[in-house]
């Protein structure tokens, strides 16, 4: 297994991101649902966030004792938003857990430089010609359209989390509303690609 690569596990197709310590960061290829960040519209971390409870409780729950087996726990750090000083939260520890803005800068090409060196004019997106943007468009499942996907990092404020934009993979930094959004139902259902540890 190399970094690029693709995997099968349980039954979504998987990218290799990184490879540390006989285990293999992994994120589903496709988007493989949409769901609020969390279940109410106030200040929220992702530690507290509805999204988190679900994918290490509900969505866990649905893999197998061997498969459960081959998934690493992480500590994972949730740092605060680099532009706008809003608070990550606490430290987690996580089965299942979306990429942070780092993350999402390091692993789908080097993008920090960019991150830690805010252009004058970059106020909503992260860098509109990054180079990059192209490699974090990603397809909703099932379907033949791409989706806005979210990241566990927190917006402009604690009511918004950072995400990527649909169609030409743009960082959001300034965020998406965690709940409101423009559905009948008052929902903003973001993508979801979990991410997590597999042993080799």
């Amino acid at each position: 297994m190399q970094v690029g690569d693709k995997i099968v596990f349980d039954k979504y197709e998987w990218r290799v991101l990184d490879i540390q310590n006989n285990a293999a960061l992994v994120i589903t290829e496709e988007i493989i649902e949409q769901r609020s960040y969390h279940d109410a519209y106030k200040d929220i971390t992702w530690a507290d966030c509805s999204l988190r409870t679900y994918l290490n409780g509900e969505f866990y729950d649905k893999f197998t004792a061997a498969d459960k087996s081959r998934i690493n726990p992480v500590i994972n750090k949730n740092l605060d938003n680099q532009w706008y000083g809003s608070k990550g939260g606490a430290d987690t520890r996580d089965y299942i857990f979306l990429l942070s803005l780092e993350e999402v800068c390091t692993y789908f090409g080097d993008s920090l430089s960019k991150l830690q060196n805010r252009g004058k004019n970059q106020r909503y997106w992260f860098e509109r010609k990054d180079e990059n943007n192209s490699k974090r468009i990603a397809r909703l499942h099932g379907k033949e359209w791409d989706w806005w996907w979210w990241l566990r990092s927190p917006g402009r404020v604690n009511v918004k989390a950072v995400y990527i934009f649909g169609t030409d993979g743009n960082i959001g930094i300034q965020g998406n509303n965690i709940l409101k959004g423009n559905l009948s139902d008052g929902r903003c259902t973001g993508g979801i690609r979990p991410a997590l540890w597999l042993k080799l």
